[in-house]
């Protein structure tokens, strides 16, 4: 019998006591395929704690059993840090009408259940309650289709993110440094964005 899976908002102070816990979530998820990312929860752990001083922010959590197996975070564009900003001011938009939808992570045993969809619909939720944002965004890396430790048969998340309203924009892109498994250092990565319109108005057009 599939156990039973709780999904639940978490902001501000309320997120202090898990940090730890979503800590060790992200380091383990995060270093399968396409992130590889060789982290560290010290680092994860400060990191997260952008999420517990925005006052904007959220993380939509899943539980099994009192246990936490899935997080997806998610705050105002303009609490995010410098990179992630950039390319929405570059072409002229207001980063103040965009909502950033920043990372999802599922235990592998859990996936298959509704809960990538749970996140993007509390994120959004989320997004539409403190604020009046016209735009969802989020960002995913991109690596070569010949990259040697994708898996067989491996199939993006392109449907899926589409199936949710967005679309692909690869006129705007960011770059993040980690280091992935293997490597003796960090390197630098290209995300591309993808955006939603949370309010009706219309997706700006592609800038090249």
């Amino acid at each position: 019998m599939s156990k039973k899976i709780e999904i639940g908002r978490a902001v501000g102070a309320g997120l202090r006591d898990i940090i730890p816990e979503l800590a060790r979530l992200r380091v383990a998820v995060f270093r399968a395929w396409p992130y590889l990312y060789d982290g560290n929860e010290a680092y994860e752990a400060s990191y997260l704690q952008t999420y517990v001083r925005s006052p904007s922010a959220a993380v939509i959590l899943a539980r099994s059993e009192g246990r936490i197996v899935g997080a997806s975070t998610c705050l105002k564009l303009t609490d995010e840090t410098e990179n992630v900003i950039a390319p929405f001011r570059a072409p002229g938009w207001d980063p103040d009408r965009v909502f950033y939808f920043g990372e999802s992570v599922l235990l592998p045993e859990f996936r298959g259940r509704g809960i990538g969809v749970a996140f993007f619909n509390g994120r959004e939720a989320h997004a539409r309650a403190v604020s009046g944002c016209d735009f969802a965004t989020f960002c995913a890396v991109q690596r070569p289709a010949d990259h040697p430790a994708r898996p067989a048969g491996y199939e993006p998340l392109d449907v899926f993110w589409g199936r949710r309203g967005f679309t692909r924009r690869p006129d705007l892109r960011c770059e993040m440094d980690w280091t992935d498994l293997g490597e003796p250092g960090e390197s630098t990565k290209t995300l591309v964005f993808w955006l939603k319109s949370l309010s009706g108005a219309p997706l700006p057009p592609e800038t090249r």
